[in-house]
């Protein structure tokens, strides 16, 4: 019985202690005097308290180019210019061949419908303007061309040679890009008596 009394003695004496002995826990800032310890926020003032916000910088490398880099970029543009540019104007130039010759067939159609009409060939001394304009024989029927007498593609005007012409019936020719007799590639003269043979 003492035992037991003593026991419960030791229990009344617990449960007797101040609430001052008793340390508040570690979650919890609040003592159990309803003070507020040292570096504890009020519910009040984490309510109202703005979020912190982390800020990061756009761009984590913000350094320019170096000039061994912009020399770099530089002389790959140069080399690519230098593999690509003369194929591009090589083309150019083809094509503007094959539209000289397009052109040489077309007005060649033309002088052998006027041939047709009127009997011969415009004389050299009229030259092509007589498949747009008549001039004053008998017979034509023209306009033989839709529009007016073209330019070569390199603007300069056709040259016409009857009758007759040196390599055949007449001479229809474009002296190319340089303008002058002869020449290679795009310089080369395109001729119509090269398509009358072939």
């Amino acid at each position: 019985m003492r035992r037991a009394s003593g026991h419960a003695g030791v229990a009344g004496a617990a449960l007797s202690l101040p609430a001052a002995e008793f340390p508040a826990s570690k979650g919890h800032p609040e003592s159990t005097d309803g003070c507020w310890r040292r570096g504890g926020a009020s519910p009040a003032t984490r309510r109202h308290s703005p979020p912190r916000q982390r800020t990061l910088p756009l761009f984590r490398d913000q350094r320019g180019f170096t000039l061994i880099e912009l020399l770099v970029v530089i002389i790959v543009l140069g080399l690519l210019v230098g593999l690509v540019g003369p194929r591009l104007f090589g083309r150019v130039g083809q094509s503007k061949t094959a539209a000289a010759r397009a052109q040489i067939e077309l007005l060649g159609a033309g002088l052998d419908q006027y041939r047709l009409d009127v009997g011969s060939y415009p004389d050299g001394n009229v030259g092509l303007e007589a498949l747009q304009r008549t001039p004053n024989v008998p017979n034509w029927n023209g306009p033989y061309l839709k529009k007016a007498v073209p330019k070569d593609p390199w603007g300069n005007p056709y040259r016409y040679r009857c009758c007759p012409g040196q390599f055949g019936e007449y001479d229809l020719w474009s002296e190319g890009a340089d303008g002058a007799p002869g020449g290679e590639g795009e310089n080369a003269d395109v001729v119509s008596w090269d398509a009358a043979t072939k």
